[in-house]
This record gives C-alpha cells, sequence and structure tokens, in this order.
C-alpha cells in the first residue's frame, strides 16, 4: 500500500491548499509535466506524415503511449483512439453507429450531461425513436432496472461505470450481461473510474469504453474511446488528413485502426503526457488507488452525517471511489464551497455537476450540492479539516 505522505512531493501545489475536487480534474504529478516538457524540446513533430527524425520519434510514442493505455485498461482485444475527452468519445460513438429510426437507448436518470445529451440530440433529430431514462435518486443503479427497462427495440445501454454526483459504482459487468443476453449494446462512460479502479475491458463486457485524461492526472484535452473488437464499426466523426487511405477523384478510404478517428494534428504530447499518468498509477497499483480513495470517501460520508444541519446524499454501505456529495441547511452550495476556500483553502465543487435531471428531483429548490472528492494524494487529515470546516459553516447558520 502506497502512502498519501510519499507522493504528495510530487504535487506541488498542495503546498498550498487542500485538493478535493478531484472528480472534476485531477492534479499532475511532476513525472506528467517533465514528460511533456521533454517531448515539447526534443521532438515536436507531427505523427504518421514526415520521415525525418522527428516526425519517426513523434509517431513512435504517439503510438507507444496507445499500446500503454490499451495495456493500462487490460483492452488490448480493441481499438483505442485518443479523443479529446469523454464527451467527445461518447459523441463519436453516438454518431458513429448506424442506427435504425426505431431504435431506442436506455440510460440512468444520474447520468452526466455528457453520457445524456448525445442520445437526447440523437432522439431530437429522428435517428432513434426515443431514450428511456431508468432508475432512482438513492445513487445505485441496479442491474434488474436496467434489464426491466430493455425492450426488443432497445439498441444501446449507455451507464457511468461510477456517479459523479454519488461516488457510487454501477455493476457493470451484470449490465453486460443482460446485454448480451437481449443482443443489446453497452456504452460505459469511466470517466470515474479510470483514474480510480482497475479495470480490464477484456473482463469487464461493454462494446465502448470513453474515459478522461484530465480526471486520471493526464494533461487535460486528451481522453480515449475504446470500441471491443467484434462490436459495429464506427463512421469516422470527422474526415482530413492523417484518417485518410486513399483519395480517387471524389471518393476515398479510410485508414485501417485507430487513425480512422483521428483526422488532423492529434495531440501528441497530451498523448505522451497520460501515458505517463498511466504508469504513474500503474506504479502506485490501482488496487491500492481504489482502496485509498473509498477509505477516504467514507471517512467523509461518516464525519459529515454526524453534523446536525448536513445531509448526505452519497450511500454509506457501498465502495465509493472517493466522491461524496452534501448539502447544509441554509446555505447555498456555492456559498459552502466559497467559506472552504476562504477559511481553510480547501478546494470542493458545488453545483449541479452536470447532472441537472437529477439535481430537479434531489435537490428542486436549485443550487445542487456541494461535492468533495479525494484521490491518492490526499490525506486523512485533509478529510478532517473539510468536516471541521463544515462543522463550523453549520452552526454558523443555526
Amino acid at each position: 500500500m502506497f502512502s498519501a505522505e510519499d507522493i504528495r512531493e510530487d504535487f506541488p501545489i498542495l503546498e498550498h491548499i487542500i485538493y478535493l475536487d478531484n472528480a472534476a480534474t485531477a492534479l499532475s504529478p511532476r513525472q506528467v509535466v517533465e514528460a511533456q516538457a521533454d517531448a515539447e524540446f526534443h521532438y515536436r513533430a507531427n505523427v504518421g506524415r514526415g520521415v525525418h527524425r522527428l516526425g519517426r520519434l513523434a509517431t513512435h510514442k504517439f503510438e507507444e503511449a496507445r499500446d500503454v493505455l490499451q495495456k493500462f485498461f487490460g483492452g488490448e482485444a480493441g481499438t483505442l483512439a485518443f479523443t479529446r475527452n469523454t464527451t467527445e468519445s461518447t459523441n463519436v460513438a453516438a454518431h458513429g453507429i448506424p442506427w435504425e429510426k426505431t431504435d431506442r437507448i436506455v440510460v440512468p436518470l444520474q447520468e452526466h450531461h455528457s453520457n445524456i445529451l448525445p442520445w437526447f440530440r440523437l432522439e431530437a433529430e429522428g435517428k432513434i425513436a426515443g431514450v428511456d431514462v431508468v432508475g432512482g435518486t438513492d445513487g445505485h443503479i441496479r442491474a434488474e432496472d436496467i434489464a426491466a427497462a430493455i425492450t426488443p427495440e432497445t439498441r444501446m445501454v449507455a451507464v457511468a461505470h461510477a456517479s459523479n454526483v454519488f461516488g457510487t459504482i454501477a455493476p457493470v459487468k451484470e449490465i453486460a450481461k443482460i446485454c448480451r443476453e437481449h443482443d443489446v449494446l453497452l456504452l460505459v462512460d469511466g470517466a470515474q473510474t479510470a483514474p480510480h479502479l482497475p479495470i480490464n475491458l477484456a473482463d469487464l463486457g461493454c462494446d465502448y469504453f470513453c474515459f478522461s485524461g484530465h480526471k486520471m492526472m493526464g494533461p487535460m484535452g486528451i481522453g480515449g474511446l475504446w470500441m471491443r473488437d467484434g462490436a459495429p464499426k464506427l463512421a469516422p466523426a470527422y474526415a482530413g488528413g492523417g484518417m485518410v487511405g486513399k483519395v480517387s477523384g471524389h471518393a476515398f478510404t479510410t485508414a485501417a485502426g485507430a487513425g480512422k478517428y483521428e483526422a488532423g494534428t492529434p495531440n501528441v504530447i497530451g498523448a505522451v503526457g497520460l501515458a505517463e499518468a498511466a504508469r504513474y498509477l500503474s506504479r502506485l497499483g490501482m488496487e491500492n488507488v481504489a482502496a485509498h480513495s473509498s477509505e477516504l470517501a467514507h471517512r467523509m460520508v461518516d464525519g459529515l452525517s454526524e453534523i446536525e444541519g448536513v445531509s448526505v446524499t452519497t450511500p454509506s454501505d457501498v465502495t465509493l471511489v472517493g466522491a461524496v456529495s452534501f448539502t447544509v441547511d441554509g446555505v447555498h452550495p456555492h456559498e459552502v464551497a466559497y467559506f472552504l476556500d476562504e477559511a481553510a483553502a480547501i478546494m470542493v465543487r458545488s453545483g449541479e455537476h452536470c447532472c441537472q435531471p437529477l439535481m430537479q428531483k434531489i435537490a428542486p429548490n436549485g443550487g445542487g450540492t456541494v461535492r468533495a472528492s479525494a484521490y491518492c494524494y490526499n490525506t486523512e487529515d485533509d478529510v478532517d479539516l473539510l468536516v471541521a470546516t463544515v462543522e463550523e459553516i453549520a452552526h454558523m447558520v443555526k
């Protein structure tokens, strides 16, 4: 088991703040920043186009990064295309599948907008028959609810591996089994689990897996879309340089493999940084990261639940990925977040967390919730100071 104290020196900003906004964006360690700087200084070049030494080295490092990520996720039996983030990955899948107008898609209520709006858009454009929203507001996604929502017209189930509001983990393997039994596709939004859980895509059972680099210590503006071998081939979202096989007259063919989905100059520096982030996490051990995140989340739940006037919306009886949502009676979530920053240099997230359909149910008066989310470099002291400061806020308004 790694020690959070031992790795904190890799994150210089932690000398000045307590960072508990990891569900939004994780901090990058020195090693990731240095890997990007090395790429900028020594092999800044486009990939797959030039034969000079910089182009060859950049191409090698870019493809090496892809290999690192595929192994990190156990996704060798599939294709991993680099994208900007989970949102873009989901949209590429949404617009790449050859839908029938009778198709329906099942999504849970608690999904992030990135895993709701692409499907709503298909519905609005008349490309599918509709989107069936299922599940409650207690933070749990139940496989039986997904199964009950599947009809002969269901073409896909799209589900977040973990909730960015509650921090709870969906039973994706069970859902995958149900999808296979009904010949339904499964897309998994892995934005919250890629940073926290050991993931083996070969075992998970999904057809498409989306993730963002900036949530797993990598750079912003880089992420990925993994497509299982045997899953329906997606049409590329963009056409242009880099994704083309051959142009003849007005017709063209696309490149093979991941290149088909990577038109234009890719984020080579970002891919190198993301690969270094995956290496860093691998050295810590994802089982260790998962245990540490869940332990701190439960410490938050326990401490906050004891404060009069504080309501915790995150369940306490399940494994968590570090995120905990709560409210303070009589205080707007933004005011709580502002006070935590001003009083104790604690960074948290406040608002609707890109989950308006859910927030309309659990926070109907507006404002959303406060979300504190821990990661591998956070400590019990960080959590205890959060709890103490929230208690101070709650007592101020009694």
